[in-house]
């Protein structure tokens, strides 16, 4: 493929951005990094750290953007901003957007899966799913599990098809078809609109299995009883919102 070339014994992705939203992850995040595929872009959006997420990544060769505006979908749409303002004004070829998470719990090495069918022009988005892949013990707790389930069937009720069997944060997704996507949400709900939009714009769309380790720290997430409540209660909210239009 034109977008491949060997790289110190591996191959590397020269139109691939990847964009890792991160926070307080500075015991996770440089291992992340040090697992990621050689790619043209890695953008670290810092959410508002305390710690010293922000000076690692840029250590460590990432382009780190600050958002100090909490939400999951809002640090997304911050590292997409800086992948379009890279591609604009410095001429970044950039065909595959690759996101994932700060915490050490996808297996980053193995991102080209994701990204191969895409450059290949078999699929426009590519999935990674940690209910069809192998989980290490504890890595998924059972609010996470049942919860992943649970919006994965609204969502086949919602718009008919059954695509999907999980939410993951690994995920890849051609450019161009991310851009005609106009991304919105700010919290939660982000992982969602992306796959009932997929779904809604024609993309050509698989999940394929990925692996899932514990992660290193504590979920903000499914962590803490109000946030499990807090993410539950948007991830409904946003099946409604995105699956009705």
């Amino acid at each position: 493929m034109e977008s491949e070339q060997e790289h110190n014994g591996s191959v590397a992705y020269d139109s691939v951005a990847v964009v890792i939203p991160a926070l307080n992850e500075a015991t996770s995040l440089p291992l992340v990094l040090g697992d990621l595929p050689t790619v043209a872009l890695v953008v670290v959006v810092d959410n508002g750290s305390t710690d010293d997420t922000a000076r690692l990544a840029a250590e460590l060769g990432a382009t780190v953007i600050p958002e100090p505006q909490r939400g999951y979908g809002k640090a997304c749409l911050t590292g997409l901003d800086e992948v379009a303002r890279q591609v604009d004004q410095e001429n970044l070829k950039v065909e595959v957007v690759v996101f994932a998470d700060a915490d050490y719990s996808d297996h980053v090495h193995a991102i080209g899966k994701l990204i191969e069918p895409i450059l290949a022009d078999q699929h426009d988005f590519v999935l990674g799913s940690r209910l069809l892949g192998e989980r290490e013990p504890g890595a998924m707790p059972p609010q996470s599990l049942y919860g992943n389930k649970f919006a994965c069937w609204l969502m086949r009720m919602m718009v008919g098809q059954n695509c999907y069997t999980d939410l993951g944060p690994l995920r890849a997704i051609r450019y161009e078809s991310l851009k005609q996507l106009a991304m919105v949400d700010e919290n939660f709900g982000w992982t969602i609109e992306m796959q009932i939009k997929a779904i809604k714009h024609g993309l050509r769309t698989i999940e394929i299995p990925v692996a899932y380790r514990r992660r290193i720290g504590v979920s903000k997430i499914s962590g803490t009883i109000s946030g499990t409540f807090k993410a539950g209660t948007k991830i409904i909210y946003s099946v409604w919102k995105y699956g009705r239009v």
